[in-house]
C-alpha cells in the first residue's frame, strides 16, 4: 500500500464519555531529544497563577507534523474568516505570547 494511500484511510476514534474538555489559555513548550513535552495551562486572568490542565508528550516527527497541520487549517481558517491578528504583532494592545519555550 502507498504512503499516500495509508493517510487516507479513515481511523475510528473512540473518546471516553469521562473525557471532559479543557480549556488553555497558555502553553509550555519543552523537548528532550526524543520527545516535545506541550504542558496546557490555564492563566487565571489579573493574577500571576496558572492552573495544569493536560500535559502532552510526542515525538519530534509528530511535532513536525502538529505544526504543519495547525498551519494548514490557519490558512483555512483565515481563508475563511480573515486574518487572526496578534496583538504583539502591533495589531492591538501589547500582550505577552501564550506560548512558552523551556
Amino acid at each position: 500500500m502507498t504512503e499516500k494511500k495509508k493517510m487516507t484511510q479513515q481511523l475510528g476514534v473512540r473518546i471516553p464519555d469521562s473525557l471532559e474538555p479543557v480549556y488553555a489559555n497558555l502553553i509550555k513548550i519543552s523537548h528532550a531529544d526524543d520527545e516535545v513535552t506541550l504542558t496546557f495551562l490555564h492563566k487565571i486572568p489579573e493574577t500571576n497563577l496558572a492552573q495544569g490542565r493536560a500535559i502532552v508528550t510526542i515525538t519530534p516527527q509528530h511535532a513536525k507534523r502538529l505544526l504543519r497541520a495547525l498551519s494548514t487549517n490557519l490558512k483555512r481558517y483565515e481563508a475563511t474568516y480573515g486574518e487572526i491578528k496578534l496583538p504583539e504583532d502591533g495589531s492591538g494592545r501589547e500582550e505577552k505570547s501564550n506560548v512558552e519555550v523551556a
